[in-house]
């Protein structure tokens, strides 16, 4: 099987640290392919950003042109999972409710480490339309961007850890879930610290997309994810549009992801 694991954003080493935790998680036989966005914000760290890496990851899902089985959305809570799943059968899962998924398998209650405080609310309202926010004892910032936290790796496992202890005796969290998709790799460290479970969004969801193509599910098109109906969409795909990738031949790219 292959899985299509799309950085957010368009940094290049968080794209790295993203790669090696969906390997390392893999199965053997699966076949991971890291994707990085054509254009779009260096981290994503606001809503502004968050949408337009939106478009971002579902224009660089649609350019990839050979066969896959699943995708995964390396952004913790961040927007256009839904539109994706709209423009392909394929399963499309995303970190952050895969991590909670996992975590209530193992414990009563979890708590999120994320970056900014900001972080904080998006990430709230994911959990809540997932249906995910009963059994979340809270959501904690760690004070750091999401680039601050790509770039000095050793002060951001200070103030996850930092975090994640207050989680567990303030809140009694049972399960920490890493918040953002550059924490990655940083799991045994903070287990070894607190004694807790602790779960890397990338690594979960690629599990969870194994499991799912495993058992021959794709996304239901009966109604919410149906495909969009054909229409002419300006300016879409924008990295084509932009020169960013080679102009494809053949009729203009509709809604529906197909030609």
């Amino acid at each position: 099987m292959k899985i299509l694991v799309v950085n957010v954003n368009t940094s290049q080493s968080m794209s790295d640290v993203i790669d090696a935790a969906a390997k390392t998680a893999a199965s053997p036989g699966t076949d991971i392919v890291t994707l990085t966005p054509f254009f779009g914000p260096e981290a994503v760290d606001c809503n502004f950003e968050s949408y337009i890496s939106a478009v971002a990851v579902m224009d660089r899902v649609l350019a990839y042109d050979e066969a896959f089985d699943a995708v995964v959305m390396a952004g913790f809570g961040e927007h256009g999972r839904d539109g994706l799943q709209e423009l392909i059968e394929q399963p499309v899962i995303e970190i952050c409710e895969a991590s909670a998924h996992m975590a209530m398998m193992i414990g009563r209650s979890y708590s999120v480490v994320t970056t900014l405080q900001r972080s904080v609310p998006p990430i709230e309202d994911r959990l809540r339309l997932s249906g995910l926010a009963d059994r979340c004892a809270s959501v904690r910032a760690n004070g750091m961007t999401t680039l601050e936290v790509d770039q000095d790796s050793a002060s951001a496992m200070r103030a996850i850890v930092e975090e994640a202890r207050k989680a567990v005796e303030q809140d009694h969290a049972e399960v920490i879930c890493l918040g953002c998709a550059g924490m990655a790799g940083l799991e045994e460290t903070i287990t070894s610290e607190l004694g807790v479970p602790v779960i890397d969004g990338v690594a979960a969801a690629v599990r969870l997309a194994e499991a799912v193509i495993g058992l021959g599910l794709k996304t239901s098109k009966v109604s919410t994810y149906a495909k969009p109906d054909a229409k002419r969409i300006d300016g879409w795909p924008l990295s084509e549009a932009l020169g960013l990738r080679p102009r494809q031949a053949g009729p203009a790219l509709r809604a529906g992801g197909r030609r």
